[in-house]
């Protein structure tokens, strides 16, 4: 909505422009009238729209034709005023006013106008029957308003159809030689139509017509008004109403119906409340609603945002197969201006054996672009409508910026759901295979992706003690001497190396010499490759031995030639390192031969799990036992002495290992 209105009026001398102004800001008749009238400005409280008015005269005598031609650039609506007594004014209408002012504006905004016949209290009969052929010729005039100056008819209804003009004009919804609707009011009309929609079943339910008219007019349809609008569809279009809904050509109809019946601010409120503008667009501040992100700071949807997107997948689901077909995921982005997803979006989220978007790699996808992209996000949420269906102020309230990661380290602990893992390794060392990996797709699949169709980033859920957090891996191009601070800013560092290439861990270290050596960014060594004979790598010292020294987890066994989905343990431990920087993971290797690998080796052990199974029936007959043998001081000697014997002999086996160690 404009934040003001400036109301020119123009014509011949003596028709009574100046007059018209003073008898509405006067309420009377003026005895005086001067030559021009000073410019009006009519507070907002006062005009029926609620929005500041300025009004100018024009006076042939004090201006000049430069001056006039400054004031027809800067108006939003001229009225040309007429004498209805005075045929040379009228003419002079269509001879030189309006090419007059066509000539000095711009020809993809022209302004509106208003035909003003004043002095009809001089005439008993009217000038429309002149002035309708004007009308129709010249596109650009909205309405023609006979009026007197002299006894106050129509003095308020001539400024308010001007303030109209401007604020709820005609000529961007409606073609009035073609007697309806222009394209972009249909296609943008069309839009509103599916969003509300709720159900995607092509009709809007009584249910989803009173959620559309509280959103637009903020206040419900009484059930016979809703009967009374669907009967009037009902009597001029066969197909506008089915199921006792109204369908996309009664809705359309509908809003026609307005506009000829002269209500356009019936479909400019709807318009706007949905986000656009004055020609049609969607309003960029209704797009991109102010959102400030401090330093250090990510982005990430809140609950209500993954519940609105939750129940757009469902909307378009028609299969309830849990995934979206490319026909499904086109009609999802039909209310978009543009496709936004490329066929890349399918190598970074997860998909099903047809490749189509899951449920959660859907998600995971909004969450990438959140975290990446808020604008973005933004936007996308703007096109679906968000903040009119969650009923919120903005696409703003969608989004929770988490708090600084300096303050989380500090703390120790952290509420964020989206951790950012930078792979960084030599060409050739498997990144991007290390990736897919991530998406359930082993070696086999993976070369089915064309190379246009690659993606630098995949991401996918992983679980930490119990709780579901995003991990988002980002491939960095491996050019050592232009590392971005985009490159280096993330939760968790991989470098990957490949094991039967002796010349790829080098890359590593020297990365991580540079780049990682004193930073808190927690490392992990990645051993590409595995199912490949292992290769002495030709650096100073051994992947491993390079890890002891810099404090990090031993190199990790990766592979992505399997039968079936290659392991996700390697991300969960990601994920838990991630999640916390702060804790030092003694070990998380497979080897067999440290200290942990046996402990772990020695609980996972028959013989551990016999006596286990053992103790569990012992109190499991325990609690069948009476009272009496509870109480008795011999169980409970035999329990004490037991548990003390099993935790002698563990700590005993534990000290042995260490030492052998």
């Amino acid at each position: 909505m404009r934040k003001d209105v400036r109301i020119l009026l123009v014509g011949e001398p003596k028709v009574g422009k100046t007059s018209l102004i003073m008898s509405l800001v006067s309420e009377e008749f003026p005895t005086v009238v001067p030559y021009r009238a000073e410019e009006i400005t009519i507070p907002a409280d006062v005009t029926p729209e609620r929005v500041p008015t300025h009004i100018v005269d024009y006076s042939e005598a004090e201006q000049t034709d430069e001056q006039l031609l400054q004031e027809i650039s800067k108006a939003n609506v001229i009225c040309i005023v007429y004498a209805v007594n005075n045929k040379t004014s009228i003419e002079k209408v269509t001879s030189y006013w309006i090419p007059l002012i066509t000539d000095n504006t711009d020809k993809d905004s022209r302004v509106p106008l208003i035909l003003v016949g004043n002095k009809s209290d001089l005439v008993e009969h009217s000038s429309m029957e002149t002035i309708l052929p004007i009308m129709n010729q010249y596109s650009e005039i909205e309405t023609c308003v006979e009026c007197s100056a002299k006894n106050l008819k129509n003095i308020s209804e001539l400024f308010y159809y001007a303030q109209k003009a401007v604020l709820h004009p005609t000529s961007p919804l409606y073609c009035p030689e073609k007697k309806d609707m222009k394209p972009n009011c249909i296609k943008a009309l069309t839009r509103i139509f599916k969003v509300s929609d709720l159900d995607n079943d092509g009709i809007l339910n009584d249910n989803e017509l009173n959620l559309f008219q509280r959103t637009c007019f903020n206040m419900p349809l009484e059930p016979q008004a809703l009967e009374d609008v669907k009967n009037v569809v009902r009597k001029n279009l066969t197909d506008g109403v089915c199921e006792n809904g109204l369908t996309l050509k009664g809705f359309l109809f509908l809003h026609t119906l307005f506009i000829q019946r002269g209500r356009h601010e019936t479909t400019w409120t709807v318009l706007r409340r949905f986000g656009y503008d004055d020609d049609l667009e969607l309003n960029q501040d209704y797009l991109f609603p102010p959102l400030k992100i401090p330093p250090d700071c990510t982005t990430e949807l809140n609950h209500t945002a993954y519940l609105f997107l939750q129940s757009v997948f469902d909307k378009h689901d028609k299969d309830r197969d849990c995934a979206l077909s490319p026909e499904e995921l086109s009609d999802l982005f039909d209310v978009f201006p543009y496709m936004p997803w490329g066929a890349d979006v399918n190598n970074t989220i997860c998909t099903n054996d047809q490749g189509w978007i899951t449920y959660q790699g859907y998600l995971s996808q909004w969450t990438l672009t959140t975290y990446l992209d808020v604008q973005r996000c933004l936007e996308y949420l703007g096109y679906l409508g968000y903040s009119i269906i969650a009923e919120q102020e903005s696409q703003v309230a969608a989004i929770t910026v988490t708090r600084d990661k300096k303050i989380d380290l500090q703390k120790k602990q952290t509420q964020r759901g989206v951790f950012r893992c930078n792979v960084f390794g030599d060409v050739g060392s498997g990144k991007s295979g290390f990736l897919q990996a991530f998406l359930g797709r082993n070696l086999m699949q993976q070369q089915t992706i064309k190379e246009e169709h690659k993606s630098y980033y995949a991401i996918s859920t992983s679980y930490v003690y119990g709780q579901e957090k995003y991990l988002l891996l980002h491939e960095v191009f491996p050019d050592f001497d232009y590392l971005s601070d985009a490159d280096l800013a993330c939760d968790i560092v991989c470098l990957v190396y490949d094991v039967s290439n002796p010349y790829s861990f080098e890359y590593c270290a020297k990365v991580f010499k540079q780049y990682f050596t004193d930073c808190k960014i927690p490392c992990m060594m990645i051993a590409s490759k595995s199912d490949l004979p292992e290769t002495k790598q030709f650096y100073a010292c051994s992947p491993l031995e390079f890890c002891r020294r810099h404090k990090m987890p031993p190199p990790q066994s990766f592979t992505c030639n399997t039968a079936a989905a290659p392991s996700k343990d390697i991300y969960t431990k990601l994920t838990t390192m991630a999640v916390y920087p702060h804790a030092r993971l003694r070990c998380m290797c497979t080897c067999n031969r440290c200290t942990f690998c046996l402990c772990q080796n020695l609980l996972n052990s028959e013989l551990l799990q016999t006596v286990r199974a053992k103790l569990h029936a012992v109190v499991l007959r325990s609690r069948h036992m009476g009272q009496a043998d509870l109480k008795s001081s011999t169980f409970w000697l035999r329990a004490s002495v037991g548990a003390t014997m099993f935790a002698v002999l563990g700590f005993a086996m534990y000290r042995v290992l260490l030492k052998a160690r």
